[in-house]
């Protein structure tokens, strides 16, 4: 079943019911999310409700074996709840999406070593909440590479960053992070560490005001930590790159900018139906924006439909998740989709007017614009076309419009 197809039998309802069906769970998650959407953005906060319901209903475990708490689901699942959360609320389909990325990295990378297992366990019994840090200092956006490294102590190991982004870092329970493999390591040899919130203090160096996205907290610290040597992936962390971190990141953002454009054109058609009953059945002038909207919106649901479907057929066969093409493919559906998703908004916006123009109007649209543009900077889309430039030169294009089958 497509995304669209799973989320259109959403019926959002309040109340908790430990038989709710998977469906049932997100809807009730995403009512309470919509309830506070606006306060989160006024206030520039962490949406603590929509969280303490998605620990309610164990929703930020769901791809974690059901032996530790979670319950074998797929990204694909975690795409819904970031779709869904999308529709209402950004910043809480951020946050999502951050965190599941995070719980998948630790998830297939950990290994199987004892103390590991029992921090997964923790990890889904507790419905803990990840952030990350892979941003430093003044290196912006370039995560593969990092100046601060893991010291080693025996058994013990620590770690002094400046961590200039970790997003609702003060709410998270835990952190993973990055860092050089030790201090003679070049910038490249990395590793990721998870660090407990009892093994770490946060300063805070940087401040959060800014257009949109604004819940998500997206202040600098400095990141002080300490724990065992096992808190440290034994993968490196251009591995875990490779088959976790893009491919997860960049679905499940994707998965959540479609839901800001199905929210942005859910109020475009519910204007146009609104002025056209007023009008005694006659469209008003943004009737081909909100048309152009739904065509853009489709076109971007099939995008990441197809781009979950083809990861999820590599997963088994890990070597498939290096391939260059799939590699480019991944950082191509970051900048697509983040250019569809604020045209889709735009349209609706244009279908709106003033209507939607205006902060007062039920159909406004300023949140879901001011929220979208983001999608865009994220790590920068021109330093993305810029990286794979030449892998695409060296790619040639199809042979074939489609695959025989």
């Amino acid at each position: 079943m497509s995304m669209a197809e799973n989320l259109a039998t959403i019926d959002a309802r309040e109340g908790f019911e430990r038989n709710e069906d998977f469906t049932s769970r997100i809807a009730a998650v995403v009512a309470v999310a919509a309830k506070f959407a606006d306060a989160v953005d006024q206030e520039a906060r962490f949406p603590k409700e929509a969280f303490d319901a998605l620990k309610a209903r164990r929703l930020l475990g769901v791809i974690l074996p059901r032996d530790f708490g979670g319950e074998d689901r797929s990204v694909a699942d975690a795409a819904q709840v970031c779709y869904a959360l999308g529709r209402v609320c950004s910043s809480s389909a951020m946050i999502y999406a951050m965190h599941m990325a995070n719980v998948a990295c630790v998830l297939n990378h950990g290994g199987s070593d004892e103390r590991y297992v029992s921090y997964l366990r923790r990890i889904g019994e507790e419905q803990m909440l990840l952030a990350s840090s892979t941003t430093e200092g003044q290196n912006g956006a370039n995560v593969r590479s990092s100046a601060s490294a893991i010291v080693r102590d025996g058994d013990r190991i620590s770690l002094d960053r400046d961590a200039s982004v970790v997003s609702y870092g003060v709410a998270a329970d835990a952190i993973v992070t990055t860092a050089r493999r030790s201090p003679e390591s070049l910038a490249s040899d990395q590793v990721l560490a998870l660090f407990f919130k009892e093994d770490y203090e946060l300063r805070r160096t940087v401040k959060w005001d800014v257009m949109g996205m604004r819940g998500t907290c997206s202040e600098g610290f400095r990141l002080l930590a300490t724990g065992e040597s096992a808190q440290v992936l034994p993968e490196s962390y251009d591995k875990i790159h490779r088959r976790s971190m893009v491919p997860v990141t960049h679905i499940l953002w994707a998965a959540c900018w479609a839901g800001v454009a199905a929210g942005a054109v859910e109020r475009a058609q519910g204007f146009i139906r609104k002025v056209s009953r007023a009008q005694k059945g006659n469209l008003p002038p943004g009737a081909p924006y909100a048309t152009q909207a739904s065509l853009s919106l489709m076109s971007l649901m099939n995008l990441v439909d197809s781009a979950t479907a083809d990861y999820l057929s590599r997963a088994a066969d890990l070597e498939t998740l290096d391939e260059i093409s799939f590699q480019t493919s991944l950082n191509l559906l970051k900048v697509s989709a983040s250019e569809m998703a604020i045209s889709t908004v735009m349209l609706a916006f244009n279908a709106c007017g003033i209507a939607g123009y205006r902060n007062d109007s039920e159909f406004s649209i300023s949140r879901p614009l001011r929220d979208i543009l983001s999608s865009s900077v994220m790590i920068n889309n021109n330093r993305i076309l810029n990286n794979v430039a030449t892998s695409c030169l060296i790619g040639g294009v199809p042979e074939a419009i489609m695959k025989t089958r």
